[in-house]
């Protein structure tokens, strides 16, 4: 089982996989399975995943494709088969000396975006994205019951220099039994404000945004696409939503058919202007023992793969971001999304 342990000077916690432990020479480049090869999450390769913990099939009423571990799916949810924390056991905190452990208890899934290998979710449909999004609800819904969880996270590594193993399209889904140091200094940033001024830094942040139309990219009837005003990275985007929520499984149900429409817009200007760059996409939202509150709101990250993190950043925690956000914001508006599809789509 991997192993929690804590920082005693930071308060951060960091994943150590005993189990698993590897050599100097396994450090050497991995292999990543993109470009052609065997593919675990294609139709008819479901026995070669662990067993679908989730799975929506448009033929509910029987026949083949309402079989379980079957094709016939058009999103399906499993467990990492390389997960970075185990389902099974106790927390059991312990000291070691000075030092704080527990065991690394948590889940890790994989939702499998599509059936179809060569898709991405910029070219996907919105139906079809909102199908994606309603599977993370849910598996949310799911998850929470269990006392042992305190933060999930949903995250999207796209192309190999963002982190994915796999090219078939899919994110992801942890469950944490702690609060990770970065979502608390959030939380804490934003309960901060709302003490001093009575009103969520989010909600007004979108109301200066829509007001000023420096670096609103794009909006509809439910969500706001815009770069921040102080991006680490060049081009990172946030979708947030207009009407104040705390966690993002708490949304009304229309709430998500839009939001698809807004991620499908960003992702398709930024293959636009960006030439199908890797990107991490990550949703930000409350722990779930506080998910209505009044000052947290839940929203979207996007960063799309352009820059290398080096030793300024690491030693001091500044960002040196080389694109203004406004010149950025340009690039994104000019882009017509109501074309075909984005040209010269590729995989990674």
């Amino acid at each position: 089982m991997p192993e929690l342990r804590k920082d005693p000077i930071t308060g951060r916690w960091v994943i150590i996989s005993t189990d698993r432990a590897k050599r100097p020479s396994d450090f050497s480049r991995d292999q990543v399975k993109m470009k052609g090869g065997f593919c675990p999450f294609c139709y008819g390769n479901e026995s070669k995943t662990p067993p679908e913990v989730l799975a929506f099939r448009p033929n509910k009423n029987g026949g083949p494709s309402a079989e379980r571990d079957s094709p016939g799916w058009t999103v399906r949810v499993v467990p990492n088969k390389f997960p970075a924390l185990g389902i099974e056991g106790g927390l059991n905190r312990q000291a070691q000396g000075m030092f704080d452990k527990m065991n690394g208890v948590g889940a890790h899934e994989v939702i499998i975006e599509t059936p179809d290998h060569n898709a991405t979710l910029a070219t996907l449909p919105e139906k079809r994205i909102e199908d994606v999004l309603w599977a993370m609800r849910d598996r949310i819904l799911d998850l929470r019951q269990d006392k042992r969880f305190k933060y999930i996270l949903l995250f999207k590594n796209h192309g190999e220099p963002a982190g994915a193993s796999l090219e078939h399209a899919h994110s992801q889904l942890i469950a944490l039994p702690i609060l990770p140091k970065q979502v608390i200094e959030e939380l804490e940033g934003a309960k901060q404000y709302y003490i001093y001024k009575e009103r969520c830094v989010f909600c007004d942040i979108i109301r200066q945004e829509l007001a000023d139309n420096l670096r609103v990219v794009s909006e509809n009837k439910d969500f706001v696409t815009m770069g921040p005003y102080a991006p680490r990275f060049p081009f990172e985007t946030w979708i947030l939503p207009k009407r104040h929520e705390s966690a993002f499984e708490n949304s009304p149900s229309h709430v998500y058919e839009s939001l698809a429409k807004a991620v499908k817009d960003l992702l398709v200007r930024a293959d636009r202007v960006l030439e199908n760059p890797s990107y991490n996409l990550v949703v930000h939202s409350s722990p779930l023992q506080e998910p209505i509150n009044d000052h947290y709101h839940w929203h979207i990250e996007f960063m799309p793969k352009l820059t290398k993190t080096a030793g300024f950043e690491w030693g001091t925690g500044f960002y040196i971001n080389p694109t203004p956000p406004e010149e950025a914001v340009k690039f994104m508006r000019e882009v017509d999304v109501s074309a075909a599809q984005p040209v010269g789509t590729q995989n990674h």
